[in-house]
């Protein structure tokens, strides 16, 4: 179940009319939390990612499912099944056996896919597969609907960064 914070920040960024994987990323940003706090581990930075993104599903978030070919059948059945879930508006209780299984299996795994290293490492090869098209695109979005403060803020972070690797 994801936390009340959680759920705030998230129909925050709705409201704003971000777009549903920029509200999504409060929930993977959640699941990262737990990890580094210690709640449970994880296999990889990538399983802590789909946790949240299926919490995000089921808590109604409009995540599109993988597109074929990109994941495995299986993953994309799940995500679709996650969506559904959501929209049943009665919602049975989980399974406690389930869940607790689920818990205690995840409290097996290691905490070192919360570290900043790990994170980066997901992020650059998630980068590397996009094209430049793509990542660009994705910029000028984010540039669309950053707001003027947060976008001088964002040019003045570019110019030390840039001033810094100039030396």
């Amino acid at each position: 179940m994801p936390e009340q914070a959680t759920k705030l920040r998230a129909s925050r960024q709705k409201r704003r009319g971000r777009s549903p994987g920029t509200v999504a990323g409060e929930y993977v940003r959640e699941e990262i939390r737990h990890v580094r706090h210690g709640k449970h581990g994880a296999r990889s930075a990538k399983q802590e990612i789909a946790i949240g993104l299926s919490k995000a599903r089921r808590a109604g978030v409009r995540v599109p499912p993988p597109r074929k070919g990109t994941t495995s059948e299986r993953t994309r059945r799940a995500a679709l099944r996650e969506l559904e879930k959501a929209k049943q508006h009665p919602r049975r209780k989980p399974s406690r056996r389930r869940a607790r299984a689920t818990m205690s299996a995840l409290q097996r795994e290691g905490r070192a896919a919360g570290s900043h290293r790990a994170l980066s490492r997901q992020a650059r090869g998630a980068a590397k597969r996009r094209t430049h098209t793509q990542r660009s695109r994705s910029a000028r979005q984010a540039v669309a609907t950053k707001g003027a403060t947060a976008r001088s803020q964002a040019a003045r972070k570019a110019a030390r960064t840039r001033q810094r690797n100039a030396r």
